[in-house]
């Protein structure tokens, strides 16, 4: 449940970077709130997205960890991408804090997936 405790509130703070980037839109064909279709489009964009690492953080074997993994590193990559676009543009320092937060918290998830050992402690001798 840590694994997908900390992917849920991975896709909470992706949900948050839409709603910041909502609030500052950088040209006409930007996500905001004056387009609510699009909003909700790109929240549930970032929820289909995020679907697949949910379940499989539920499931413990190796195959299921390891492709989870690969789709974790593919999301702590995009995080990282919002970091540079924070400190390079002054009025949006907050995207660049949810992307370090982003990264963080799903690298952590990241660890823990691959770190989980899938055998049960009764195996064990």
């Amino acid at each position: 449940m840590k694994r997908f405790g900390l992917v849920f509130i991975s896709l909470l703070i992706a949900i948050g970077a839409v709603l910041l980037a909502a609030k500052h839109p950088t040209g006409p064909n930007a996500v905001s709130y004056d387009d609510p279709n699009g909003l909700w489009l790109s929240i549930g964009l970032f929820v289909i997205v995020f679907l697949p690492p949910l379940i499989l953080s539920l499931f413990s074997n190796r195959a299921v960890r390891m492709i989870n993994g690969i789709y974790l590193t593919l999301i702590v990559i995009t995080f990282l991408a919002m970091v540079p676009i924070g400190f390079f543009i002054p009025e949006l320092i907050a995207v660049g804090i949810i992307g370090l937060l982003g990264a963080i918290t799903t690298g952590a998830g990241l660890v823990m997936t691959i770190k989980t050992d899938s055998q049960k402690s009764s195996f064990r001798r």
